[in-house]
């Protein structure tokens, strides 16, 4: 899907001392995002890495605490991995800090470039490589086919995580698109989990016709529970994630997240073979996926344009 071509290579440099240690920093919970780690690994074994015999991957979650990763990354270290896996900025950033340096793969972080973690996608430099999402282009995308879906919306949310430097940017674009159309976009910002009930709240008060979720880790990871929330307030939803969208969200159009796992592999795979994470250019989706969920129509008595059923890439009855 997102076309990037498996290497395959030997570990015998590595052999004399045992399986290569890695490290994971999570943005969410184990629970709820089990699913993406077992991306990676499958991805390891498609690239003929087994767990145990090869690599040993010690993991550590945030829970939506981004302050952690600092703590995260220099504990991490200790063990002296050959690779960090991250799955935001913030993690990111904690990674590349540590001294001596250690090799970065992001799996699917949003606009690495603008963001300062790599110098360009072709030569990121440094000691980070990986998989980029090209969320960043697709929100207004999003918030599109959702008016479509709801034609006469006129008030918006749009819940965003303040703590992810991206969320801003394309919360002012998606407002953009938004006003240009005679819409009102109103934000309601993500603050904790401890406050996510508060947060809730905020956005009935905004009384919205819609409500579109800024791409972040984090939210993204409360997908559940935002679904929820949304279904029993009888708020249309759309996102960037397809996971929102089988959670319960109406519709989505973004790349499929656990593909990005899968493929962050073959940047680990290549760089226990020796190459340099600055050598590595980074990748993008090749595969944008449209989604609508029709149950989630059913219950909340709209019907759904044939034109975007027909378009959909996947449909959940």
């Amino acid at each position: 899907m997102i076309g990037i071509t498996t290497i395959c290579g030997s570990l015998a440099a590595h052999a004399q001392t045992g399986p290569a240690r890695l490290a994971f920093m999570g943005s969410g919970a184990a629970e709820s995002s089990a699913i993406l780690l077992e991306g990676l690994k499958t991805g390891l074994r498609e690239n003929g890495l087994a767990e145990s015999k090869d690599y040993i991957i010690d993991v550590r979650w945030a829970n939506g605490a981004y302050e952690r990763f600092p703590a995260f990354a220099r504990e991490l270290a200790q063990s002296n991995p050959r690779v960090i896996l991250v799955t935001t900025i913030a993690a990111a950033r904690a990674a590349q800090q540590l001294v001596p340096s250690i090799p970065v793969v992001m799996t699917g972080l949003i606009n690495p470039v603008d963001t300062g973690l790599i110098k360009s996608l072709a030569r990121p430099g440094g000691n980070t490589t990986g998989v980029s999402s090209m969320i960043q282009d697709i929100t207004t995308k999003s918030l599109e086919f959702l008016l479509a879906v709801v034609p006469k919306a006129s008030v918006v949310a749009a819940l965003y995580n303040p703590a992810n430097p991206t969320n801003r940017p394309m919360f002012a674009e998606a407002q953009h698109y938004a006003a240009a159309r005679g819409l009102k976009l109103q934000g309601v910002e993500f603050k904790s989990l401890a406050e996510l009930d508060a947060t809730f709240e905020e956005v009935k008060n905004a009384h919205p016709d819609a409500l579109l979720i800024i791409s972040d880790a984090t939210l993204i990871d409360l997908r559940e529970r935002i679904a929820a929330f949304a279904l029993q307030a009888r708020i249309p939803t759309s996102s960037s994630i397809p996971e929102m969208t089988d959670a319960g969200a109406l519709v989505g159009y973004g790349p499929p997240r656990r593909e990005f796992y899968r493929r962050s592999a073959t940047y680990v795979k290549k760089i226990l073979d020796g190459a340099n994470p600055a050598d590595l250019p980074v990748e993008q989706p090749t595969l944008i996926e449209m989604s609508i969920n029709l149950r989630t129509a059913k219950i909340l008595e709209i019907t759904v344009p044939e034109v975007l059923s027909v378009r959909a890439d996947r449909v959940i009855e």
